[in-house]
């Protein structure tokens, strides 16, 4: 069916809708980045997954990367192309099947290589393996986010590796960002040539990790392109892999909901929703931020709730801290009018959980005609299946 993409009057229920004309914007500027760069940019599952806008996908990027056998094995099967794979852990049990589905394969920890790095070469004698390695230097100031936070798990430190690698390591992956600018790149690429430039003579590729927000409005993209450029002059050899995920996802789409009951209590009016923030945009409350919604004003949180219009957005969990607020709208909220939550694509569908049962969003492609294609609906059946 047609629908008004500015306010999606059509839509009378949940439903996340990836917008194709945004999302080919996003992936025309990455191609861009990375053939003025000589880069190759590939896509982080575990960002965006919808695998039925692969098609998509395939016509600016070739490869994605994966951090479970589930991704690798999407990769594999759904985007048509072997992963590049990384894993804090990988098992005995999955090992083998994550090979067959990798191209290239890094560990977190040579301990782990020391384990599996046989048994892979066994498996596919192809697969280009690395190691995860750590600068010790973060910019990212939320906790949960900080791979380089003392004490963490991920990566190998510089003066824990051996002065020789061993022969079959032919890259270093290394991941230090989350939305970050290029001046963080810029920051963090001196530490990470500081601490591990000496092996570079032995390494044949260098994954920068994610978290590069290029698609970001105000993301300087040629300051980007300037800093890989400058590392190609002063190592040539060397192949480099970003793989974003918020990038590819950013801006494409919002989450639309529809309000359910409005309530009051000491003064707050909360309009509910039929959307819950823990289930269905859980980075809200992990991170935390608050959404834009589209006509409405963000608040601070202990704005005036006696403005004209404020109201506080809970969901339709029993979480107690299924809510956010504050919002100005211009005008008081009908109960079956929508609240379309913006930029609901990256690190959403990804991350959703049934808790509660509650009904899930529909997943719908609005081409570029304004023809909106339902690509999932969710039934009790699903919840059943998730509960088995």
């Amino acid at each position: 069916m047609k629908v008004n993409r500015l306010t999606y009057g059509e839509i009378h229920r949940p439903m996340y809708i990836l917008e194709e004309e945004r999302l080919r914007r996003n992936l025309a500027l990455i191609q861009r980045v990375a053939s003025e760069a000589d880069v190759e940019i590939i896509l982080a599952f575990k960002a965006y997954a919808l695998w039925k806008t692969f098609p998509i996908f395939r016509e600016y990027i070739s490869s994605t990367t994966a951090s479970s056998l589930g991704e690798a094995m999407l990769a594999f099967h759904e985007f048509g192309a072997r992963a590049h794979t990384y894993s804090p852990a990988y098992t005995d049990y999955e090992i083998d099947d994550i090979a067959r589905c990798s191209s290239h394969l890094t560990f977190n920890s040579l301990s782990q290589y020391s384990r599996y790095h046989e048994r892979v070469r066994e498996i596919d004698s192809t697969i280009q393996m690395g190691l995860r390695v750590n600068p010790e230097y973060s910019e990212v100031g939320t906790a949960l986010y900080n791979p380089c936070a003392p004490g963490t798990r991920f990566g190998v430190m510089a003066d824990a590796l051996p002065a020789t690698l061993p022969s079959d390591i032919r890259g270093f992956h290394c991941h230090c960002h989350c939305e970050s600018g290029p001046d963080v790149f810029e920051r963090t690429l001196v530490h990470i040539e500081e601490k591990f430039a000496k092996w570079f003579p032995q390494i044949e590729w260098l994954n920068f990790g994610g978290g590069h927000l290029m698609t970001r409005a105000d993301y300087d993209v040629d300051r980007l392109i300037r800093l890989l450029q400058g590392f190609h002059a002063r190592y040539p050899h060397l192949h480099v892999i970003l793989e974003p995920g918020s990038a590819f996802g950013w801006q494409t789409g919002p989450l639309v909901s529809q309000v359910v009951d409005v309530v009051e209590n000491k003064g707050i009016r909360t309009a509910i929703v039929n959307v819950s923030f823990t289930c269905h945009m859980p980075d809200c409350l992990e991170m935390p931020y608050q959404p834009e919604i589209r006509g409405a004003h963000s608040l601070p949180m202990d704005a005036d709730a006696s403005l004209p219009h404020v109201y506080r957005i809970g969901g339709n969990s029993c979480l107690s801290g299924d809510f956010m607020g504050m919002w100005q709208f211009d005008h008081e909220l009908q109960v079956g009018e929508n609240v379309i939550f913006e930029d609901m694509l990256h690190y959403t569908t990804v991350k959703t959980c049934m808790f509660n049962g509650i009904s899930h969003p529909s997943i719908a492609l609005l081409h570029t005609d304004n023809e909106l294609e339902v690509l999932r609906q969710f039934t009790y059946e699903d919840y059943r299946n998730r509960m088995d």
